[in-house]
């Protein structure tokens, strides 16, 4: 691709930072900011979405994984 083709839409731009303070991981996904706060309270006020590194994505994974359990079992 040459730079002055646009790239396809749900192309990788730029990584962000893992949002966990401390961390600067590339994050592996994004989560909404008051799911991930679940597991991580002290996430900082930036956005609608919290993007997290593969180790804090597996954390919260595993902090909720009770919750998210009773949730689906709901209906």
């Amino acid at each position: 691709m040459s730079p002055a083709e646009p790239s396809p839409p749900g192309a990788a731009e730029e990584e962000e930072p893992c949002l966990v303070p401390g961390c600067g991981a590339p994050s592996v996904r994004r989560l909404s900011l008051t799911e991930a706060r679940k597991a991580f309270p002290s996430l900082p006020d930036k956005g609608r979405r919290a993007p997290l590194c593969r180790e804090h994505y597996r954390e919260w994974k595993k902090s909720t994984k009770k919750a998210r359990q009773l949730e689906r079992a709901g209906w």
